[in-house]
């Protein structure tokens, strides 16, 4: 009966079934949640392990049938590394190895030239989380005196049970698209202590209904937009036959669209997080109840900021902040933050799948972010500059700069969402490079440009900014 009554849904959305199963299973968090609160929440902690854990295989199987298996081997073979190993760089590493090693050997036998929703797409959330797990347990083991503030505040001080790693591995909240979350804000959840009322469920409804329906605007948004701006169009004949102009607009105006997949996808699935307690983050400085610990997505920046940087801060947070913690932070000592930096973009690559066009996405943000980086000092360090961006021009160049942004913000997920070097290829081949030119042109010019407009006695240059 569900089969048949999906098919219809797809059919009238102009969705395909996997993306309506999946879009229903974040949904269907909403309820668990209620369920939680309502009926379970001075429960047992046993008994709140099992319905994340059972809550969480249905939806997998929901989505996926029988391959929820790959997931229940990965969290089973993590237990016992945990168990066996101990807090060893052995068990790290061989964590490590396993996980990655079995998604990669997922996207090997099911990738294709579209982008699929199955059994590997939770599956890469269910990697971090894991490998996290491993990292946290062995941190456990340290003096405090030897972790910084976020280690301190992820360690185990104990080995968890099977069944704990599995309500983490599958709770409902984060199992199909995220977020990230430790194992210790796990445990805080059941153990009734993410609350702003003590021995009560948190008084969360609106802050997640305000989440939700942000989700679902966003997703209007992109069910609205996302038909006249097909990944597909970028291979036709029709779109080579347009105007350079419109080639370079279009990019722009897809990139806006199609993030909205992903945002979408990651309010809706916070306000689950929230509505459970998962969410709740403290007390800010004004003594204000915070919901956002699970934050994935900072939608207000995402759509003002005219920088790069600024939209990677708000986006993809939680996983960004684990790559950041278990990645690049523990890669000091290679002794240089560049070869860290690469380090961690071509993990976050690799993570995404094996096709050619992430490694290409990855690499031109690594560019992007670095010339933006030296516009930015260049404009702080030159009096001239300083001055015209504080003037009444400002707005006009803000308008440039979000032109700028957004189209190169488009020229790198070009390659993420087409995948293959035959495709990215073509599309870049008919903007003859733009992006390439761009920014190999501003890493040349910048240089010269500091030596003009920057004053090189410090005295001076403090003269000229008053």
């Amino acid at each position: 009966m569900a089969a048949p009554l999906l098919a219809k849904l797809s059919e009238s959305l102009g969705s395909p079934e996997p993306a309506v199963r999946l879009i229903l299973s974040v949904l269907i968090g909403y309820p668990c949640a209620l369920v939680y609160r309502r009926f379970l929440f001075h429960q047992p902690v046993t008994v709140l392990h099992l319905f994340h854990t059972l809550s969480g295989l249905a939806l997998a199987a929901f989505n996926f049938g029988s391959q929820i298996y790959h997931s229940a081997v990965c969290v089973l073979v993590q237990f016992l590394m945990l168990r066996l190993m101990g807090r060893t760089v052995t068990a790290v590493l061989s964590s490590f190895i396993f996980q990655m090693v079995y998604l990669l050997a997922g996207y090997y036998f099911t990738a294709t030239e579209e982008y699929d929703i199955k059994w590997t797409m939770p599956h890469c959330v269910l990697t971090l989380k894991l490998i996290g797990l491993s990292f946290d347990y062995y941190d456990g083991g340290k003096d405090p005196s030897q972790l910084n503030a976020e280690q301190q505040k992820a360690a185990l001080p104990a080995v968890p049970t099977l069944l704990e790693v599995c309500g983490f591995a599958y709770f409902y909240g984060g199992f199909l698209v995220g977020p990230q979350f430790t194992l210790r804000s796990y445990l805080s959840l059941v153990a009734g202590q993410l609350t702003d009322s003590p021995g009560k469920p948190p008084n969360s409804i609106m802050p997640a209904m305000q989440r939700f329906g942000l989700g679902l605007l966003c997703l209007t948004i992109y069910a609205i937009f996302s038909p006249h701006y097909a990944d597909s169009y970028f291979l036709t004949d029709e779109y080579e036959a347009q105007p350079f102009w419109y080639r370079c607009v279009f990019i722009l105006l897809w990139a806006k669209v199609i993030l909205y997949k992903y945002v979408s996808c990651w309010v809706i699935a916070e306000g689950v997080c929230i509505l459970s307690g998962l969410g709740y983050n403290g007390v800010d400085q004004n003594g204000n109840h915070q919901w956002d610990a699970c934050a994935n997505m900072k939608v207000w920046l995402f759509e003002t900021t005219p920088l790069f940087t600024g939209t990677i801060s708000s986006f993809n947070i939680n996983t960004n902040a684990w790559v950041a913690r278990h990645v690049f932070k523990r890669l000091k000592f290679l002794g240089n933050k560049i070869l860290s930096q690469v380090a961690t973009l071509l993990f976050l690559a690799i993570w995404h799948g094996l096709h050619s066009g992430y490694i290409i996405c990855f690499s031109m943000e690594f560019i992007i972010v670095n010339v933006e980086k030296q516009i930015q000092a260049l404009v702080k360090d030159s009096p001239a500059l300083t001055k015209l961006a504080n003037s009444p021009f400002y707005p006009l160049i803000y308008a440039v700069q979000q032109f700028i942004h957004w189209l190169f913000m488009g020229y790198p997920l070009v390659p993420f969402c087409l995948f293959t070097y035959d495709k990215w290829l073509k599309v870049y081949s008919s903007i003859y490079f733009c992006g390439h030119l761009f920014f190999f042109a501003a890493y040349l010019v910048l240089p010269y440009l500091r030596k003009a407009l920057v004053p090189k006695d410090p005295q001076q240059r403090e003269k000229k900014q008053d």
